[in-house]
């Protein structure tokens, strides 16, 4: 850091000025990736999906709460695979899940007011994720998978021991159980809909914390695992 370059204030702002046009650039470049990603064909969820939670058995239609738009974050948590190599124990979820859903605990009530209920599901039992849910303070609903074909048919879970799975639209080797991603519905007329899933970087965008390390000068500054690398559950940092 010491040896990066250091100017007078008009080289700063002209440099400053070069990067807003590609950053102005790239606004626009998502603006149009979002609309694309709005007008993606949907499909019909066929399949009679349930789920346990604080209020007992659920139906995927109950997860929307009243709602018309529904986003889950499939949070790794399978305690009979838990192991020395998993992310997962088995009293609690993914390090790096737990991560990602401290990002939106606080802004769930945000997206309430604009017609979106936010969920995580897990294959973990309901009392496991209702101890580790009271653990972290959080407030948005976590229901269990647990017997139902839910994460197997959004490839977020597989058959323990299979070679390669069908992980983030392509088959390659995983080495466990579970995976991270988030899925969306919609509910229209007593239909419910899957309109998009994205797995691995395509999360990123949903991570706040993210967005800031971007902006400062050290960057995210992870090696080659990332946030496996430094990441820790909120209570498990030493300092």
């Amino acid at each position: 850091m010491a040896t990066h370059k250091v100017v007078k204030h008009d080289e700063w702002l002209r440099a400053r000025k070069r990067h807003l046009a590609k950053e102005k650039e790239f606004t626009r470049m998502r603006d149009q990736l979002s609309r694309e990603r709005r007008d993606l064909p949907w499909e019909l969820v066929e399949k009679q999906y349930t789920f346990e939670s604080e209020r007992g058995t659920r139906t995927l239609s109950d997860v929307f709460a009243g709602r018309g738009q529904l986003v889950i974050y499939h949070a790794m948590f399978n305690p009979d695979t838990a192991g020395p190599h998993t992310p997962w124990t088995a009293d609690a979820p993914c390090f790096v899940c737990s991560f990602w859903m401290d990002n939106f605990n606080g802004i769930t009530v945000h997206l309430n007011h604009r017609d979106i209920t936010v969920a995580a599901v897990s294959r973990a039992p309901y009392p496991q994720l209702a101890a580790y849910k009271k653990r972290m303070g959080w407030g948005f609903p976590w229901l269990s998978s647990l017997g139902s074909d839910f994460n197997l048919d959004y490839r977020v879970s597989f058959t323990n021991g299979a070679q390669k799975v069908d992980y983030n639209y392509r088959l390659r080797p995983w080495g466990l159980t579970e995976a991270p991603g988030i899925s969306v519905f919609l509910k229209d007329g007593g239909q419910i809909y899957h309109t998009y899933s994205t797995y691995e970087r395509g999360l990123d965008m949903l991570n706040v914390a993210y967005h800031y390390m971007d902006l400062v000068p050290k960057g995210r500054d992870e090696s080659d695992s990332g946030a496996t690398g430094w990441v820790r559950r909120r209570d498990e940092y030493q300092d």
